[in-house]
C-alpha cells in the first residue's frame, strides 16, 4: 500500500496495477506452491490437510475480485461504453466501493463466526499439543511488536519513494520490460517474509496457517488494497481504475481458477506444489515477452 500510494502520487498508475497484480499471482502460485512442495517433501509419507471451509471462502472472494476487474476491462475492449473512458472509470469506482463493503463483511464474518467450521482453523491439528505449546511461547511483547511495526513502516515509506523512482531506470539499464519488473521482480522481493513464513509453517504441518498467510494475503490485496488504491486515486485526482488490461485480467482469472481447483479437496502434497510453481514460471515467461499496450491507449 505504501509503494502504491507513492506511485499514485507520481501518476504511475500502471506500476500500481501491475505490482498489486504481481503480489496476488506470487502469493497464489509461487508462495503456495513452494509451501506445498516443501511440506510435501518433509511429510512425503502422508497427504497434508487444511480447512476446506477457509479455502472455499477465500476462493469465492478472489473470484468476486476477478469479476470486479473483468467488467471494466471488457467494457473498454468491447468499446461498449456510454462515454469513452469515463464509464469504465465510474464503474471501477463503484465496484471498488462494493468490494470494500464485501471485504469488511468478510472480516466481520471471520471474527464473529466463532462456532462455525470456518473459524475452526487448525482443528485437524489438535492432537499435536506439544508443537502448539512451543509455538505459543511469547518472543516479544505486544508493545514491542507495535514499536517494531511502526519503525519498519516508516523505513519502508522512505525506501518506497526511491524504489518507485528507480523502476524505469532499472528497466532501461537491465533491458527488462517494466511489466516484468512490476509483476514478477517487485512482488517476489515484497513477499519474501510471507514466502518464508508460509514454507516454515508448511514444513511444521500447519497448512491452515500457510493458507491464511498466502491465500489470505491475496484476498486482502484483491478485495481491499486494489479498491483502496482506486478510492485514494479518486481523492488525488488520478484516474486509477480496475481496467488492468486484457492480458493481466485473463492471467489473474486463469490463476484463480487453477488455485481454486487445487484447494477444493483440502489436501496438499508436493506434486500440487510443483504444479503451482511451474504455473508461476509460465506466467513469469509470459510477462517477460509481454508488451504493455498502455502507451498506445493513453495516446
Amino acid at each position: 500500500m505504501i509503494i502504491a500510494i507513492y506511485a499514485l502520487k507520481n501518476g504511475m498508475i500502471r506500476v500500481v496495477q501491475q505490482s498489486l497484480l504481481g503480489s496476488i499471482l506470487s502469493n497464489m502460485l509461487l508462495v503456495v506452491g513452494c509451501a506445498f512442495f516443501a511440506g510435501g517433501i518433509i511429510h512425503r509419507n502422508k497427504d497434508q490437510v487444511f480447512s476446506k471451509a477457509t479455502a472455499v471462502v477465500n476462493s469465492g472472494l478472489l473470484l468476486m475480485a476477478v469479476m470486479g476487474l473483468m467488467f471494466p476491462a471488457v467494457l473498454h475492449f468491447t468499446k461498449s461504453e456510454i462515454q469513452q473512458g469515463a464509464s469504465e472509470l465510474a464503474l471501477s469506482r463503484f465496484s471498488s466501493c462494493i468490494m470494500l463493503v464485501a471485504y469488511a463483511s468478510y472480516l466481520y464474518f471471520q471474527l464473529s463466526a466463532r462456532n462455525s467450521n470456518y473459524s475452526q482453523i487448525g482443528s485437524e491439528e489438535v492432537p499435536n499439543e506439544d508443537a502448539t505449546e512451543e509455538d505459543e511461547e511469547v518472543e516479544i511483547s505486544m508493545w514491542e511488536a507495535i514499536a517494531w511495526l511502526a519503525v519498519l513502516t516508516i523505513w519502508i515509506s522512505v525506501l518506497s519513494e526511491y524504489l518507485v523512482n528507480a523502476i524505469e531506470g532499472a528497466s532501461d539499464s537491465l533491458n527488462l520490460p517494466v511489466a516484468f519488473i512490476s509483476v514478477i521482480l517487485l512482488p517476489i522481493v515484497g513477499n519474501a517474509a510471507e514466502h518464508a513464513s508460509a514454507i516454515m509453517f508448511a514444513m511444521k504441518d500447519k497448512l491452515d496457517i500457510t493458507i491464511g498467510v498466502a491465500i489470505g494475503s491475496s484476498t486482502q490485496i484483491s478485495m481491499f488494497v486494489i479498491p483502496f488504491c482506486v478510492v485514494v486515486g479518486w481523492m488525488m485526482g488520478q484516474k486509477m481504475d480496475l481496467n488492468f488490461q486484457l492480458f493481466e485480467t485473463a492471467t489473474l482469472f486463469i490463476t484463480v481458477l487453477v488455485v481454486a481447483f487445487m484447494l477444493q479437496d483440502g489436501i496438499a502434497n508436493y506434486l500440487k506444489g510443483l504444479m503451482l510453481v511451474l504455473c508461476y514460471l509460465i506466467v513469469a515467461a509470459s510477462f517477460f515477452v509481454h508488451v504493455d499496450p498502455q502507451a498506445s491507449d493513453d495516446d
